[in-house]
């Protein structure tokens, strides 16, 4: 990924977050039948291995986890948001008309060694956590226990483990740190008018920045 210096996020403890708040990342492989990309939800484990763990699990039917040997290196993309720029946005456009669209964004790329977890403790507090994570907004959070203990197990054995031991971390936040601080400003506030709050505030905060 190509990321200009102003650009760049390496902070492992902002990726680590961003990876927990945006948690339904893209898996890249190129095993025996070449490249594949498969959309899974994740479990960080921040405090595993040197850069932290990602744990997974895909159906049984599904190749990938016969496609790849463990230790093979993989990808996975997670997309944390991204929003179209539109340069009326900008207030020195209005004064000089020297800019132009672009899109906004912020992304982490982790790169790890996968290894095929197909033991049912794994994915039994595998599946248990992310329900608890995930459904901990709920009204009413559904349990593993509110179905039947036999219908739960017929599924876990249907599905396969994968855990992904990080190897390094790559962050890229585009959000327009290139323009003077009133045009990010001007473009965080127009964003968040259109109730794109996640890129607007993240903009307004590298104004704030840059002010400073």
């Amino acid at each position: 990924m190509y990321i200009p210096a102003h650009f760049n996020e390496s902070r492992p403890e902002i990726l680590h977050a961003q990876i927990s708040e945006h948690p339904f990342g893209t898996l890249i492989t190129h095993g025996k039948h070449g490249l594949d990309a498969n959309h899974l939800p994740f479990e960080l484990a921040a405090a595993e291995g040197d850069l932290g763990v990602l744990h997974a699990h895909v159906a049984r039917a599904n190749p990938l986890w016969q496609d790849v040997t463990n230790d093979d290196e993989v990808l996975v993309v997670f997309r944390a948001g991204d929003a179209y720029i539109s340069p009326s946005w900008y207030p020195s456009k209005h004064e000089f008309h020297k800019q132009v669209p672009t899109w906004n964004y912020i992304v982490v790329h982790a790169y790890g060694r996968i290894a095929i977890r197909d033991d049912e403790r794994y994915v039994r507090g595998l599946v248990g956590r992310l329900t608890r994570t995930h459904e901990a907004s709920q009204p009413e959070p559904w349990k593993m226990a509110d179905a039947p203990k036999d219908y739960i197990d017929t599924l876990l054995k249907s599905i396969v483990g994968l855990q992904i031991d990080i190897t390094r971390l790559v962050g890229k936040s585009k959000l327009s740190q290139n323009k003077e601080a009133r045009d990010i400003r001007g473009a965080g506030d127009a964003l968040r008018e259109r109730e794109n709050f996640q890129i607007g505030d993240a903009m307004l905060a590298q104004g704030a920045e840059k002010r400073e």
